[in-house]
């Protein structure tokens, strides 16, 4: 028996475009001293990334694949990342060998390195009400004279969609320079494609720039509200503050909901006109009759898909809106200066109410992929017996 063990040492989330590795080791477990004890021989092991796709039948209509097989596919000496999974296989990318011929004496082990960029033209990870897109690394391995055996290692990818153009000169012959800083300067310019990505990302969801709302129903102006960003990256907080002393038109309560559209794109709907799958990531539910000023708070979390478009596929981000008023005027109690006495004041028990939403969209944009690693359903790690 051969224990295979492949580990992603710096996590199992990744950006498109990164490199990843990971680290495969291949372990006799037998005691020298053991009676019963001999080397282990395997032929060969390779591995390559592949991304699985699936989706409802009830929702999706893919185009009817021809009766094409790949007259490989039924032998035990190929290797086919997807063997066995369900859906189709949208993305692999070419196999690496890790050896061949590989003796192993009792108690000893080998270990191999496997690295390969993260394709930058797939889309991201993203498990959806119509829609699935896994991403796995696998590990094939054969004895002589055996069928092949597969190891398979999921993980996250974020994609950066919608990016402007990278904010830092491209000329370093125009770049500013400080002397002071010259190590800081050179490290730069000589920074990986993630860390120059994770830079674009901080700029962009960095940018502030206040947006006013006036919030009126038919009878007129409610509130005004104000939020300070649009665009957001995973694991940031949005921020809102509502002005009801301008309103004249008393708010009662109001609800704020983060949501996710997964909208099926219009050729691959089932039916004419199918509606759009709304899923709810949180929300806050305020009661403010008599409140001048208000605010809210939403956590955008960490285990959440950004915003991304395929040939299939759409998801667009909003913050919900929910306002509850009412048709009369509500007077506020009346507290007398320097009343000694504690008055209490009891609400109507009957209020004749008008409702209305507004939905406000939002860009949320991936996040450093170390940090989203810390909430990921994945381990990066697993092991095989062989």
């Amino acid at each position: 028996m051969i224990e295979v063990v492949a580990s992603m040492a710096r996590g199992p989330v990744f950006l498109a475009g990164e490199q990843m590795e990971c680290l495969i080791t291949f372990t006799n477990p037998m005691s020298h001293l053991s009676t019963s004890a001999s080397s282990e021989m395997l032929a060969w092991a390779s591995a390559q990334i592949h991304c699985q796709f699936h989706t409802s039948e009830h929702r999706v209509a893919l185009p009817t694949r021809g009766n094409k097989q790949d007259v490989q596919a039924e032998s035990d000496t190929v290797l086919i990342p997807s063997r066995g999974e369900r859906g189709q296989c949208v993305l692999d990318t070419p196999p690496k060998i890790l050896f061949c011929d590989l003796r192993l004496d009792p108690g000893e082990r080998k270990t191999y390195s496997y690295s390969e960029v993260v394709p930058v033209d797939g889309p991201p990870s993203f498990r959806g009400q119509a829609v699935k897109y896994v991403y796995k690394l696998t590990i094939g391995c054969q004895r002589v004279n055996s069928p092949i055996k597969l190891l398979r290692v999921p993980f996250r990818v974020l994609v950066l969609q919608g990016m402007p153009e990278p904010p830092f000169p491209q000329d370093e012959g125009v770049s500013p320079s400080n002397p002071f800083l010259e190590e800081e300067e050179v490290s730069r310019r000589d920074a990986q494609p993630l860390e120059r990505a994770l830079d674009m990302l901080m700029v962009t969801t960095s940018r502030r720039s206040p947006h006013m709302f006036n919030i009126t129903n038919t009878r007129g102006k409610v509130a005004k509200f104000c939020i300070f960003k649009t665009v957001y990256r995973l694991g940031e907080e949005i921020i809102g503050t509502f002005n009801f002393s301008e309103g004249e038109i008393p708010c009662l309560q109001y609800s704020v909901s983060l949501q996710s559209e997964e909208e099926i794109q219009e050729q691959y709907q089932r039916r004419p006109g199918q509606a759009v799958s709304v899923t709810g990531h949180g929300r806050h539910l305020e009661s403010c009759l008599h409140t001048a000023s208000s605010h809210f708070s939403l956590p955008i979390p960490l285990n959440v898909t950004p915003g991304f478009s395929t040939d299939v596929v759409a998801l667009r981000w909003r913050l919900h809106f929910e306002f509850v008023t009412a048709r009369d005027p509500m007077e506020p109690p009346t507290v007398l200066q320097n009343q000694a006495e504690v008055t209490i004041w009891a609400g109507a028990e009957h209020v004749d109410v008008d409702t209305f939403s507004w939905n406000l969209p939002i860009k949320v944009l991936p996040t450093n992929p170390a940090l989203a690693s810390y909430v990921s359903q994945f381990t990066g790690t697993n092991s095989i017996n062989i």
